[in-house]
């Protein structure tokens, strides 16, 4: 006999992070795993969370702090802060840094050229104050 019931969809381990760093950003404080657990419901299991925080914490996304035998879990950084890193991480991966803005660049949309340009005129002008 065949069970037809269909398993619940797999989340992508990008979307497991934001969703934990989301619970971590609604906490009036440090939060322990039990409390993310809760407040992502269903059908995680508590040693996915840990895993989950453990590889924000080695990304630099949330700090931890002893609190007795276990830890409380803070977010370091937002999701643009997050994804910041990520593209440090590859960018300082290469070898041909220079290639690879550019390449980056010249695939951006006008919209997107236009906002980075005011971001780099913007840091530009903080660092003559």
């Amino acid at each position: 006999m065949t069970d037809h019931r269909e398993r619940p969809r797999r989340r992508g381990q990008g979307e497991l992070e934001a969703q934990v760093l989301s619970a971590l950003r609604e906490a009036e404080g440090p939060a322990t795993v039990g409390w993310v657990l809760d407040r992502l419901g269903g059908d995680l299991a508590y040693t996915t969370v840990i895993t989950i925080l453990t590889r924000l914490l080695a990304k630099g996304a949330v700090t931890r702090e002893r609190s007795g035998r276990s830890f409380t879990w803070t977010p370091a950084s937002d999701q643009a802060g997050l994804a910041a890193h990520k593209m440090r991480r590859v960018l300082d991966a290469e070898s041909d840094r220079e290639a690879v803005l550019a390449s980056f660049v010249t695939g951006l949309g006008p919209d997107d050229e236009r906002l980075l340009r005011e971001l780099l005129g913007r840091s530009r002008n903080e660092g003559e104050d």
